[in-house]
């Protein structure tokens, strides 16, 4: 007896209808590091993707490392056509990035095919195909059995050939040819003005699109990534700032992850002794945020300075950001109060980033943080002073970047103390940045004048999930350190 076939349409409904998960659209991890997160796990597998970009955007960089990483970390090897760059040149420009080509090739991991392109030599006489290029890519696919593929850049071929509608009929049927042969192809681009591209090539492309951007505001350059289109599946929407590095290509995530970390009970200490026990729980909560703020010289970097002595002292790594002050100069300050961070710095337990607020824009700040982060992996991060960054930005903006920044280090269970300037003729509870909400303990420093005597004080203005003290505390500074006393205001101490 005959077994009926099925219909391939009516089973194609039966999961849909069954609510079974449908299957996800295969990909290609890239390697790169954040773009396989905004990507929802890398390229689509067996399809062709644009790159487009204006010049110095980093197009080719981009192409390239997902050929090397594909070679390097998931066995698939590739194929490099460039129409503009020789190989040698291609080489030597990556060597920056620690790509080692020549190796990979004779591993026969790579092979990089130079087509030179020049109008001068082409002689067009009636119908012309790209057969050739059919030819030639079939046997460097099959010569090392590629499974990647880059066309860099196809902008040269407009550039070689007149008959521009003969031209687009040929491209579509490269894509369609790729496809067929199911590699996952990367295809390059110049960006046009009003359009993705000088030629329209988006209209072939239509499964993944990728926007690169090389911008100058305030006279500071940025570098960011867009996904325009990815068919088949869920991606990042919003701009992504990018960095090249001596290493490849860094893209940070920077939208906002929400509010689904964990929250931990465990208690760091803060490093002075008297201000924990101010604190309900004996200290800060692991992966909080902790905002000092407070006029000048009230002693708010004095606070990050024992909180990340401590933290060395229990083994776990700190990252000071300095917006304001050099290395040498926080050592130095530090140690007239008995903080030693030299020995921390010498034992990789503490490590300082300096930079001032101006040298980047908001995002690349951010996007550098985020690096650090990831490569270091401290327990602590100080960032002194946030309120630096409001010359690179409107309120708003310093405070969007302060909110991704707080949801990536929750996440990663860093807890974060950052230094914040307020206004000294109006000791209120606020701050220049509006992150106060956001806070999970807010420690407000300032300087009473009475009796010709200036005193440092300290408020607990809030400390989420434990009992605090509503007092205002004199706060002392010596060649020991800070100490906490008990209400500045009737001179009382403990």
């Amino acid at each position: 007896m005959s077994r009926k076939k099925s219909n391939p349409l009516r089973r194609s409904k039966a999961p849909v209808a069954g609510g079974a998960r449908l299957r996800p659209l295969p990909k290609a991890a890239t390697g790169i590091q954040g773009l396989d997160e905004v990507t929802g796990g890398g390229l689509p597998r067996g399809r062709t993707t644009l790159i487009c970009g204006s010049a110095g955007s980093g197009k080719t960089m981009l192409a390239m490392e997902f050929l090397v990483r594909g070679a390097q970390l998931y066995d698939e090897p590739g194929v490099f056509v460039s129409f503009e760059e020789s190989a040698e040149d291609l080489v030597q420009n990556v060597a920056s990035m620690g790509f080692d080509l020549k190796a990979l090739a004779r591993r026969k991991r790579l092979l990089i095919d130079h087509v030179r392109v020049e109008r001068s030599e082409i002689a067009e006489t009636g119908d012309f195909d790209l057969e050739g290029l059919f030819i030639r890519l079939g046997l460097a696919i099959d010569s090392i059995g590629a499974r990647r593929v880059v066309l860099d850049t196809l902008d040269a071929l407009f550039a070689g050939f007149s008959n521009i509608g003969i031209l687009r009929a040929e491209l579509r049927r490269l894509f369609d040819w790729l496809k067929q042969r199911r590699v996952t192809a990367v295809i390059t681009a110049e960006r046009g003005d009003g359009a993705l591209t000088r030629h329209g090539l988006e209209e072939y492309v239509s499964d993944c699109v990728i926007l690169l951007d090389h911008r100058v505001v305030n006279q500071l350059t940025s570098r960011r990534l867009r996904i325009v289109k990815y068919r088949g599946t869920v991606h990042g929407t919003n701009e992504y700032p990018f960095l090249i590095k001596d290493n490849g290509i860094s893209v940070v995530p920077i939208t906002s992850l929400g509010l689904h970390h964990r929250a931990s009970r465990e208690v760091v200490s803060s490093g002075v002794p008297t201000l924990d026990k101010t604190l309900g729980a004996g200290g800060f909560y692991r992966s909080s945020t902790v905002l000092v703020s407070g006029a000048a010289g009230t002693g708010k970097s004095n606070i990050a300075g024992h909180f990340v002595a401590e933290a060395g002292r229990q083994g776990e790594r700190s990252l000071y950001i300095a917006l304001e002050e050099s290395q040498s100069e926080i050592v130095r300050n530090m140690k007239s109060i008995g903080i030693h961070l030299a020995p921390l710095v010498a034992r990789d337990v503490l490590r300082f980033h300096v930079s001032r607020p101006t040298a980047h824009g908001l995002e690349m700040h951010l996007a550098t943080i985020h690096e650090i982060v990831v490569d270091y992996q401290p327990r602590v991060v100080v960032i002194d002073s946030i309120t630096s960054l409001l010359s690179m930005g409107s309120i708003a903006e310093v405070t969007s970047m302060a909110v991704r920044l707080i949801d990536f280090l929750k996440m990663k269970h860093v807890t974060l103390v950052m230094t914040a300037l307020s206004d000294a003729d109006k000791q209120v509870e606020t701050s220049q940045v509006n992150i106060s909400s956001l806070v999970d303990t807010w420690l407000m420093l300032a300087n009473l004048l009475k009796d010709g005597v200036r005193r440092r004080t300290l408020s607990v203005v809030k400390a989420r999930g434990m009992g605090t003290s509503n007092q205002t505390l004199e706060m002392s500074v010596s060649k020991k350190g800070i100490e906490i006393k008990h209400d500045a205001r009737s001179g009382k101490r403990s």
